[in-house]
């Protein structure tokens, strides 16, 4: 069984193998970017449209709006939020071969359809092909 991080990464192009990414979205308005960087830590930035737009709020208390990047060893606590627990997480994982410890491939290969996502905010990955 290969990792999550490798599983993803094989579906890659060479190019775009040294981080992994989602793009973040807030009832279907594209916030930003989340990415885990090749060492391992995570960066979300604003997009400057979002950003820029008075009437958009912040996707949690936890990240307010701002230019600047956020830099973190860890998942930010409110995308570890949007993860399933439980027996809906082991049925995720093994049904999508992905090791129950890396959340940040749980977040990107399940948390896009916002049918399945409590709340407001999906994550679309960025270049992953589906192996369905």
């Amino acid at each position: 069984m290969l990792k999550s991080f490798e599983k993803v990464q094989s579906v890659l192009p060479k190019r775009e193998r040294n981080s992994m990414k989602g793009l973040i979205y807030y009832n279907g308005d594209f916030v930003g970017i989340l990415e885990k960087n090749v060492v391992g830590n995570y960066v979300f930035q604003y997009d400057p449209v979002y950003y820029n737009n008075p009437e958009l709020p912040p996707i949690c208390l936890g990240l307010p709006k701002t230019k600047q990047l956020y830099y973190s060893p860890n998942l930010f606590p409110f995308f570890v939020g949007l993860l399933a627990e439980g027996i809906n997480k082991d049925l995720q994982c093994h049904h999508l071969n992905i090791d129950e410890k890396d959340a940040f491939s749980r977040l990107l290969l399940t948390a896009a359809d916002p049918r399945l996502v409590i709340g407001a905010v999906t994550v679309r990955p960025v270049n992953v092909i589906n192996q369905g």
